[in-house]
């Protein structure tokens, strides 16, 4: 007997199968014919029926889990599939698809196109020549900005449009309102100050500032104490709203940094903005989406700037896209030239490095929230331990051509990641040789040798990113070290079957299991967190041969260098001097290395 699962994905793969081979947009439905996810493609034939592969990773299992229906649309290019692809998901809102509800989901502050504008926070988005600055993903910081504008300038409060009045109102009265609505200021005038605050909103504080600082001055020597007093807290109150403009390369062009980070099916993207060469501002954005990094980014950037405010002329990506689609969408729809690439050294790439730390840590406390009661009650049941696993350790190798191989070792605590307590492994024991098994052997030795030793805490249930072999082998380990009662499991990752350390047959839970959602959650986390230090190695290997290739430069000079600096990216910060004098080596050869290194980024 069929269950309804597995009926829904040979019907959905059948449609899949049917699809023509021309460039269009997918919509996938659930069986109440909810439309759950939306996507592009070159060929829809070859697009679609990926997902339907053996291989396919959680997102993808789980959405094809839900498709009963797929319907799609046929464009006449990549392009004009991706304008319709951003058309469709804010026309049926998909669940799966990242999506920006009011064109951004954090507050912005507005300056209405009238003649006499008006200045208010919003989370609306008007496409009527209005100007919007920010997000604000801190409103409190937004509040300081509208408190000093509000106490700088006297801007109207009444509603839009303006109507005409014969008298003022009380603000007018109170200083707090300059009266245009019975022609009290001109249009010239107002504008000016409109100006001025689209100036503080952009970074530019400093011609402000040296007119506040004349005028308190001048009051001073005039005697009028109180009022220089106030042009002074003025003064201190826009440095406070920009001093969390700290990151400053002293350039005048316009770039954003756009940072994602998925575990699946969580995402965030992180948004970092500088104008002017200052950090103007920050923002999280979150969703629950099953495409790839590569296709949420790419989506999450045409929502983004759909409605045309506050294009950059740089954009910067954590995450390879289609660089040249994008770039016609900017160029097509909002007539603007962006360049778009993703850095992988310099200054661009280390701003981009803090908007993917800013996005890493935000869907690390994402998925600390989330109650995983259920899911351990099951592992319970299914894997027949004594009580829900509140200590799960978890394994994972990583290696390339069998150099630079290591062991991860992650722990999640009730279900979700414990990060102080991860640990790294470089293997001691393989001299080259590639052998996964003999690799989790030492790993799983090393750690819990260690445990037994000295008394730590001992897991309810150990984890490993493999099959039958990576289990045995573990267990053999675990037996020798005095661990027998230690329950260990395997995920095979073909069909996310759980394999066991005795003679139980595997065990293929539904894709909608809680159970499995965090087996899957810890072995998705160990293979990054492998894979991230398997690359660290790779790049301190690199490390030392673009050193060692200075002339002055050998082995030894190369670690002590590394020693002193840690990182590529901290030596390109100092001047020949300061190198010079912190690694111990002379002016010359220190500027030969700068040399190489400005070439090199």
């Amino acid at each position: 007997m069929i269950d309804r699962e597995s009926e829904n994905f040979i019907n959905a793969r059948a449609q899949a199968k049917a699809l023509p081979e021309n460039p269009g947009c997918y919509m996938m439905k659930d069986t109440s014919g909810t439309v759950i996810y939306v996507g592009k493609a070159k060929n829809l034939h070859r697009r679609v029926n990926q997902y339907f592969l053996p291989d396919r990773d959680l997102k993808t299992q789980a959405l094809v889990a839900k498709i009963h229906k797929i319907d799609h649309i046929i464009t006449g290019n990549e392009y004009e599939a991706l304008v319709l692809e951003n058309n469709l998901i804010k026309k049926y809102n998909p669940h799966y698809n990242i999506l920006l509800k009011d064109g951004k989901s954090y507050p912005v502050i507005r300056i209405t196109n009238e003649d006499y504008p008006k200045i208010f926070s919003t989370r609306r988005i008007i496409n009527d020549g209005s100007k919007y600055y920010g997000p604000f993903p801190d409103a409190g910081r937004m509040a300081m900005f509208l408190d000093l504008i509000d106490r700088l300038f006297s801007f109207r409060k009444c509603g839009i449009p303006l109507v005409k009045r014969d008298r003022p109102c009380l603000y007018y009265y109170i200083g707090r309102c300059s009266g245009p609505c019975c022609g009290k200021v001109t249009i010239e005038d107002y504008r000016k100050n409109v100006d001025k605050v689209a100036d503080l909103l952009e970074g530019r504080s400093e011609a402000l500032k040296k007119k506040l600082t004349s005028e308190m001055n001048e009051a001073s020597k005039a005697l009028m104490f109180e009022l220089a007093g106030r042009k002074r807290d003025l003064i201190r109150s826009i440095d406070a709203v920009t001093a969390e403009q700290e990151v400053q390369d002293f350039a005048s062009e316009s770039r954003d940094y756009a940072a994602i980070e998925m575990r699946s099916p969580l995402c965030t993207i992180s948004l970092m903005q500088i104008r002017d060469g200052k950090l103007l501002g920050k923002a999280l954005y979150r969703a629950q989406t099953l495409g790839s990094e590569a296709e949420t980014l790419l989506a999450f950037l045409v929502q983004y700037y759909s409605d045309g405010k506050q294009l950059p002329h740089e954009l910067y990506v954590s995450q390879e896209i289609d660089y040249q689609l994008i770039q016609d969408f900017f160029r097509c729809e909002l007539h603007s030239t962006i360049s778009v690439e993703l850095p992988t050294t310099g200054k661009h790439f280390r701003i981009l490095r803090m908007a993917k730390e800013n996005a890493r840590r935000d869907i690390e406390q994402v998925a600390r929230t989330m109650d995983n009661t259920a899911g351990l009650a099951e592992l319970q049941n299914v894997i027949g331990l004594p009580g829900p696993p509140a200590l799960i350790e978890g394994f994972d190798i990583a290696q390339l051509s069998g150099k630079y191989t290591v062991a991860s070792l992650i722990s999640f605590k009730d279900g979700n990641p414990d990060p102080k307590n991860y640990r790294r492994f470089n293997m001691k024991t393989l001299n080259g040789a590639i052998d996964d098994y003999a690799s989790m052997a030492e790993a799983v030795r090393r750690r819990y040798t260690r445990v037994v030793k000295e008394d730590l805490p001992r897991p309810d249930l150990i984890m490993v990113d493999g099959g039958k072999g990576q289990v045995n082998v573990s267990r053999d380990v675990l037996d020798e070290v005095g661990l027998a009662d230690v329950p260990v499991v395997g995920l095979a990752k073909e069909r996310e079957t759980i394999v066991f350390d005795d003679d139980r047959p595997d065990l293929n839970l539904p894709l909608s299991s809680e159970g499995l959602r965090i087996l899957i959650a810890v072995r998705d986390e160990c293979h990054r967190f492998a894979t991230g230090a398997n690359q660290a190695m790779r790049s301190r290997d690199v490390s030392f041969k673009i050193l060692e290739s200075v002339p002055g430069i050998g082995p030894v000079t190369s670690a002590r260098i590394m020693q002193v600096y840690g990182s590529m990216d901290a030596l390109l910060e100092d001047k020949p001097e300061d190198i010079s004098k912190k690694a111990k080596i002379g002016i010359e050869t220190a500027k030969r290395l700068v040399k190489k290194l400005d070439i090199t980024q």
